[in-house]
């Protein structure tokens, strides 16, 4: 291989002009006939045993040339993108210029290169940060778990079903007089008040009574996940089996004793307070970041070469896409569901792709400019956090990932804590800022 020139032709692109020597692709036309030589018939011949000069004649003296060609693509346009330092972020566009037994083979490659980003002031950013303060309200939500970890289910006989009863019930739903598919149930439990069914629908079982059997009556909403169900009027069939209600126990220390480590309620609530106090602080220490980062992604205006986003859209889609095969689903099938299509979907990803794009450019430059490194010592550490965290070992954990990339990660956490490290808390409300500005 022989890289004859290397140009800048556009932001983000070079044009790269490679040339084959005759010995090198003849060497690579020859495995290319090898490979296909099997498959081989001519009349006169049998299969396989027809000899590379007589295929020629009958197909064209290019019979092998592109397999060839392909063959050598890759490793020789690797070559050249290495002899120019260059980092691609596209697959290159490939022109044959020219081909010839005696002379070799031309190429021109058209190469989306990764963007060179400025970036400036990314030291002594300012965010707010403010942990919430814990009320005694907070305490007796937790509280409240606890009650309803250890209520007793009670069955009810003599009276009329109520807002927040657990009732069971059969149901089946009408377009006019049509069943309409995924709309009958049997036993089915439902807590009254819940919002699981359709709006309306569970308002209409309060004051009935067990053994019931009624219409209720209820409108699809605009916007329900089935388009060919949206707002249209139906009529759900329905029998009332069972109402039963959650029964709360008293919070005391007999409770506690019961069900958690501690032995009075006064521990329980100080250790509830603390563990709040520090999801709090986790929290303001994470929002605080996110502002960082956001105002990072505000600083980069440099040109970004569009496949860039595209191609972070679609790492995007592929996770959601698997999520949803862990749960029996796939995209297909959400997009019946939902009324989307593929590119309505992609587009509700677009702005945090790009998002997302920028500030890894950000914080990867800001690494190249502090000159941030890390060592093989703090790589191999992390790689056992991880193999611990997923009861692996390291020499497994190798294998499913590229280290190179992973220290390239590594470096960009160190950049995200350095503009944290460097940045300045400021809790000014709003107005106050404002006016001192």
């Amino acid at each position: 291989m022989s890289l004859k020139s290397s140009n800048k032709t556009d932001v983000n692109t070079t044009e790269l002009v490679i040339s084959i020597d005759a010995e090198t692709f003849e060497g690579a036309v020859e495995k290319e006939y090898q490979r296909q030589k099997k498959n081989i018939q001519i009349k006169g011949f049998r299969k396989g045993k027809v000899s590379r000069k007589l295929a020629e004649k009958e197909f064209g003296e290019g019979a092998f040339y592109e397999g060839a060609i392909n063959a050598l693509l890759g490793p020789e346009i690797d070559a050249a993108v290495r002899e120019t330092g260059i980092v691609l972020v596209d697959r290159p566009s490939v022109e044959i210029v020219s081909i010839d037994k005696a002379e070799g083979v031309e190429l021109k490659a058209i190469c989306i290169t990764k963007p060179e980003i400025e970036i400036a002031d990314y030291k002594g950013m300012t965010a707010p940060k403010q942990a919430a303060e814990i009320s005694d309200e907070d305490i007796d939500k937790q509280i409240e778990m606890i009650r309803k970890k250890n209520a007793r289910i009670v069955s009810v006989e003599d009276r009329a079903a109520q807002l927040n009863d657990e009732v069971v019930i059969d149901f089946e739903g009408f377009f006019g007089d049509e069943a309409f598919e995924g709309g009958k149930g049997e036993d089915h439990p439902l807590r009254l008040g819940s919002g699981q069914f359709i709006p309306g629908f569970e308002d209409q079982i309060v004051g009935h009574n067990i053994g019931d059997e009624f219409d209720v009556n209820v409108t699809f909403p605009e916007d329900y996940q089935m388009a060919d169900y949206a707002g249209k009027a139906a009529t759900f069939k329905t029998k009332l089996k069972a109402i039963s209600y959650e029964e709360l126990p008293e919070i005391n220390d007999d409770l506690v004793k019961d069900a958690t480590e501690f032995e009075t309620v006064e521990e329980y609530r100080n250790d509830i307070k603390t563990k709040l106090e520090e999801a709090a602080a986790k929290q303001a220490e994470a929002s605080f970041e996110n502002a960082l980062m956001e105002k990072l992604i505000e600083k980069v205006d440099s040109p970004i070469p569009n496949c860039m986003f595209e191609s972070r859209i679609d790492a995007i889609v592929n996770n959601f896409n698997q999520q949803l095969r862990q749960q029996g689903m796939d995209l297909k099938l959400y997009f019946q569901y939902t009324g989307m299509d593929m590119d309505s979907f992609r587009d509700t990803y677009r702005d945090r792709a790009e998002g997302e794009v920028k500030l890894r450019l950000a914080l990867e430059k800001i690494a190249e400019l502090e000159a941030i490194e890390v060592s093989e010592e703090e790589i191999n550490d992390s790689l056992s956090e991880m193999a611990a965290a997923n009861n692996m070992d390291v020499d497994t954990i190798k294998r499913f990932i590229n280290v190179a990339d992973f220290a390239d990660d590594l470096k960009v956490q160190k950049a995200v804590d350095l503009v944290k490290e460097t940045a300045v808390v400021d809790n000014t409300p709003a107005e106050e800022a404002a006016d001192a500005e």
